[in-house]
């Protein structure tokens, strides 16, 4: 490692800027996501038009579909996605058709139904259709709004509802993002993941909560891996793999369960924040290891999510390409008796109530009650009693 000590003297701002500019530095991890997963991304390379659009000749208007001047000799109906050849239309002919159906060849214009008149045609004994129609009105023309092989959308570009619409339009089935991949590994042989705590098990409570936070921030995530406190498979584990992030939950102090540092000083792991001047949530860490990123977060839920806030999330949205969505705008006063701390930044549970910041309670390392009743956490800075005025806010997910 580079030399610092678990000393918690970085404080919570240097933390999550050195957590984005990491980000920021490494090379963008690149995935094809199915168009379903794909919304909140930002696309990591340009998207071609795979048809043109319209992709045919189509009716933009429930009418009739005319060649040549009229009267106009009704000789068929064309519904939207019908199966099969369209028989081209002659001078002074028509068919009825819906919105969206193709039109057929020599096709000029549509005429809405709203304006044409339908009667009887003395000399076929059919139907005849007349009405003003102004040429080349109410068809969409094949390629008119988008030519084949057309860039539609370029690198950057967040992925929001109506783009995941334009490119099934265009034939995709995936959009290339900027998407890191993350492993979770939740620690401690006292965890268990089904039933009721107690006689030295606990709940695990941070397997639950991780997956989640990861894909707010962009990331796509791999099963949660659970470990006893043995080194060697945590070791294994950090070294193998292919996923951009490695998040360790546990382990994060320095007990003799507690393996992250002595397992990055052997792979000569360059430490970037080791501890955090915050409450909760001081023991986390951040190290880089080529271009794989370790982040270890507390064993206590409660902790574990503030340190998720503080390293976890910059670090991701910004290998993501996204803002982080923990970030709130603006300053906020917080309501009642909140003490600050004279070394540390205080992490507070909240709701936001019309501009102003109301605790919740529950703000203990080891529950999570708080956050889950919570809009954000407010953050207090350091320093004498009093400083609640014009906090900074980061959103709960």
């Amino acid at each position: 490692m580079d030399g610092c000590e678990h000393e918690a003297d970085v404080s919570w701002g240097q933390a999550r800027r050195r957590a984005r500019e990491l980000g920021e530095s490494l090379p963008v991890p690149v995935r094809d996501l199915p168009l379903e997963h794909a919304a909140g991304g930002v696309l990591a390379r340009d998207v071609h038009a795979l048809v043109g659009l319209p992709a045919y000749d189509a009716s933009a208007m429930d009418g009739y579909a005319l060649a040549g001047p009229g009267p106009w000799r009704l000789v068929g109906r064309h519904l939207a996605g019908g199966a099969g050849p369209c028989r081209a239309l002659g001078p002074g002919e028509a068919v009825e058709i819906a919105t969206g159906a193709r039109v057929p060849k020599g096709t000029e214009s549509v005429l809405p139904y709203e304006r044409a008149r339908v009667g009887h045609d003395p000399d076929s004994g059919g139907s005849r259709v007349t009405g003003e129609v102004e040429h080349g009105r109410h068809v969409r023309w094949s390629g008119e709004e988008t030519a084949l092989g057309e860039t539609v959308l370029t690198v950057g570009h967040r992925v929001g509802p109506a783009t995941l619409g334009i490119a099934a339009s265009l034939g995709h089935e995936s959009l290339p993002l900027r998407t890191p991949t993350v492993t979770i590994v939740v620690t401690g042989d006292e965890i268990t993941r089904s039933g009721l705590p107690g006689d030295g098990r606990v709940r695990d409570a941070i397997g639950p909560i991780m997956p989640g936070v990861a894909s707010w921030a962009g990331a796509h995530v791999e099963p949660v891996r659970y470990l006893g406190d043995e080194r060697t498979e945590l070791a294994e584990v950090m070294a193998g793999g292919d996923t951009d992030v490695v998040v360790v939950c546990g382990s994060s102090s320095k007990g003799p369960a507690d393996h992250v540092r002595s397992i990055l000083a052997e792979a000569g792991a360059e430490t970037l924040v080791d501890g955090v001047r915050c409450r909760p949530g001081h023991p986390q860490l951040l190290a880089r290891s080529g271009d794989r990123v370790v982040v270890s977060l507390p064993g206590n839920p409660g902790a574990a999510m503030v340190a998720a806030l503080t390293l976890f999330t910059p670090l991701v949205s910004a290998l993501a390409g996204r803002q982080d969505p923990a970030r709130v705008e603006g300053r906020f006063t917080v309501d009642g008796e909140v003490g600050s701390h004279p070394r540390d930044t205080r992490l507070v549970a909240v709701r936001v109530e019309e501009g102003r910041a109301v605790p919740v309670g529950h703000d203990r390392p080891g529950s999570l009650r708080g956050a889950a009743l919570a809009d954000a956490y407010a953050v207090i800075p350091p320093g004498p009693q009093g400083r609640r005025n014009a906090v900074e806010l980061v959103r709960v997910p």
